[in-house]
């Protein structure tokens, strides 16, 4: 189930998460002192790179009646698209360009090439998750609001055509993101549901219109006879868009290690927390300079959580000094291989349709999330030494242990690796002690059986001489009577 506890399921004191908390901040710090013209060049030249291949695109889109201009001008405005919407479009929004006083390269002036407003994305993304990240009841980012990605969360019939809404999520992504922030802009701003010509509903309706009238008329039009071609060409690169945006958000959001958090957790949470709830609640998936332009440099969720609002360029840097800090802190650092990221969330899709009945695994050990719950009643192996600090206030399996000839933490990493190995080890004493059970009422059964069969045995025996007595003494009878009827 969720974190409730993060200094107890970190396997930190609070010195320690406000120390991590000051190294991040001055991590921060670096690279805001360091701005300047080299990332003015990356974000203009980014830019300018996107424009100029769209330019190219819908240049060639023109002859798109010919098949092989039709592949080369999608695949371009596919392209296109997504470095828009992810390095351009997402990024500019999180403000990571504001430094800058560039009003073009604003995020309070820039809208992207898609169908929900950037200013209701920024109000219901910027804050809603950002700030409660993998909070149950506070990011309405966990799962959308259509699907069950934790066992904190009830199931209920409709999840079970949750790999279908799933398919459908990913095809349609933009229209899912602006119908989903567009619900939270109007319960940010308080405005009733049945408001038909509210602020909110105008200023989405306006993005609607001009975006279906560019991508499915304005353009379609321009190109004259190839428009039907043109309009296919258009409705598969936003396709392509939406899909390429659905894998990278999930592959940072679902997959395992991902944490969730209670509500009470941010009772009280310091900046340190505040970093290192966003630290265990992210993913990243490895890529190369390609993927990682490609994806908006979101391969590195992690640091995008903890500097949502650092330019992205910087993140490859800056995830080099957040691992270390993860090695010193003995953090995990949740990364894979994209695809894996993908199926593991994509598991977690199918295998949470479905009731908790049905599921192997308990809530406090699902693969999916971990909680301190799930140290619980296990004695893990680098505990039985003595070598403690003096954090009492730690339950006596949470204590952080300091080596005192290496200074190297004991942390959640190292306990989350011992927890793995104690619970395959206890799953399969409880096997084998089935396994020893099975066996016991399997001999335990045939010696009844054996038993029921000498007993029968007996029985039939005994019932054979008393029938063979009971002839006997009917013979007698039939002979004491021949006897008396010839006297």
């Amino acid at each position: 189930m969720a974190i409730t506890d993060i200094k107890a399921f970190a396997h930190l004191t609070a010195s320690d998460i406000e120390a991590l908390g000051q190294e991040l901040d001055s991590i921060r710090r670096t690279v805001e002192l360091s701005r300047g013209e080299r990332d003015a060049k990356y974000i203009r030249r980014a830019i300018a790179a996107q424009r100029g291949l769209e330019v190219a695109a819908r240049a060639v889109l023109f002859g798109s009646r010919n098949r092989w201009a039709w592949v080369a001008g999608t695949a371009m405005l596919s392209v296109a698209k997504i470095i828009e919407n992810m390095e351009l479009g997402h990024n500019i929004s999180h403000g990571q360009w504001d430094w800058m006083n560039d009003p073009e390269i604003h995020s309070g002036t820039w809208e992207w090439d898609q169908t929900g407003p950037s200013s209701q994305w920024r109000r219901a993304h910027n804050y809603s998750h950002h700030t409660y990240t993998n909070v149950l009841g506070k990011d309405e980012d966990l799962g959308f609001g259509i699907l069950r990605m934790t066992r904190d969360e009830q199931w209920r019939p409709i999840h079970l055509v949750q790999p279908v809404a799933n398919l459908v999520l990913a095809a349609s992504f933009e229209w899912g993101i602006a119908l989903h922030d567009w619900d939270i802009e109007k319960q940010l701003s308080g405005t009733p549901p049945r408001e038909l010509m509210s602020a909110p509903n105008r200023e989405f309706g306006r993005k609607i219109v001009r975006q279906v009238s560019k991508d499915f008329l304005l353009y379609p039009a321009l190109t004259g006879p190839a428009w039907k071609s043109t309009l296919k060409a258009n409705a598969t690169a936003n396709l392509v868009r939406n899909l390429w945006a659905y894998a990278v958000i999930f592959c940072g959001h679902f997959p395992d290690g991902a944490e969730k958090f209670t509500i009470e957790q941010l009772e009280g949470e310091t900046s340190g927390e505040w970093y290192l709830r966003q630290m265990l609640g992210s993913a990243n998936f490895k890529a190369g300079p390609v993927m990682a332009f490609m994806s908006g440099n979101l391969c590195y969720q992690i640091e995008h959580h903890l500097f949502p609002d650092l330019p992205s360029n910087r993140y490859a840097e800056v995830a080099v000094r957040v691992r270390e800090l993860c090695d010193k802190y003995d953090l995990p650092y949740t990364t894979g291989l994209m695809g894996k990221q993908y199926l593991l969330a994509f598991r977690t899709i199918h295998k949470l349709a479905l009731p908790d009945r049905f599921l192997r695994r308990t809530a406090d050990d699902a693969p999916e999330t971990s909680s301190e719950r799930k140290f619980a009643g296990i004695t893990l192996p680098s505990l039985t030494t003595e070598r403690w600090t003096e954090n009492h206030w730690l339950p006596e399996n949470h204590r952080l242990m300091i080596d005192p000839d290496t200074g190297r933490r004991r942390g959640l990493r190292s306990a989350l690796a011992e927890a793995k190995v104690v619970l395959r080890e206890k799953a399969e004493h409880e096997k084998e002690v089935l396994r020893e059970a099975k066996r016991a009422l399997k001999e335990k059964a045939e010696q009844e059986k054996e038993m029921l069969r000498e007993a029968r045995t007996a029985l039939q025996e005994k019932a054979r001489t008393e029938q063979a007595t009971l002839r006997r003494k009917a013979e007698r009878g039939r002979v004491l009577r021949r006897i008396r009827r010839n006297r």
